[in-house]
């Protein structure tokens, strides 16, 4: 009989003797339950899925208390409950701040005012226009600089492995790609408010 079909008394006692791939079958054989009782409880997904692994955490940690006077997924339902009624009081008891709100000062009442730390449209706009004028001047490049430009600045390699590509020594591949920076910053110069050369 394989271990997954083992009766869970006899994972049980071998896991609390520290046997892990007993507690691992003793898992396996009971997550798919456990989630669904999780799932039925929540109705989310993803608060079902931590629920059913904070479960299993703590079974891991009380496996060496369990006395087998019920069955196994009678404790484990009893685990998963406290563990999701834990979940809605840490929820009930999370302070929430309405972005209506005012904020009471000694000088009077101020309206709350949350910065939002993402890009303008504007910085948006010109980032993206940023990134296709640097497009366009690297397509303006030589073939060999154009692909040693990307090699390094866009495919992250090193000078050693755009050596070991090209074929050259390590020594060419420095200047060229010197040479081919310059390059590079003598096509962009013409757009020098967009990149603060």
């Amino acid at each position: 009989m394989s271990e997954s079909f083992l009766d869970d008394q006899m994972l049980i006692s071998r896991a609390q003797q520290g046997d892990k791939s007993a507690f691992n079958t003793l898992i396996r054989k009971h997550e798919a339950r456990a989630y669904q009782y999780a799932f039925r409880l929540t109705r989310r997904p993803e608060e079902a899925a931590d629920i059913v692994a904070d479960g299993f955490v703590r079974v891991f940690n009380a496996l060496h208390n369990f006395k087998g006077q019920s069955a196994f997924s009678t404790w484990l339902y009893r685990i998963l409950t406290n563990c999701y009624l834990d979940a809605r009081k840490k929820e009930r008891n999370r302070v929430t701040t309405s972005l209506e709100s005012v904020l009471q000062t000694p000088d009077g009442e101020l309206e709350r005012q949350i910065e939002d730390p993402s890009p303008s449209p504007y910085q948006d706009v010109e980032k993206g226009f940023r990134e296709r004028t640097v497009e366009e001047a690297v397509a303006m490049l030589p073939e060999y600089q154009r692909a040693m430009i990307v090699m390094y600045h866009s495919e992250s390699l090193t000078y050693e492995e755009i050596a070991a590509a090209l074929d050259l020594p390590v020594g060419t591949v420095k200047s060229r790609l010197n040479r081919a920076r310059i390059s590079l910053r003598e096509l962009l110069v013409q757009n020098e408010e967009l990149f603060r050369l």
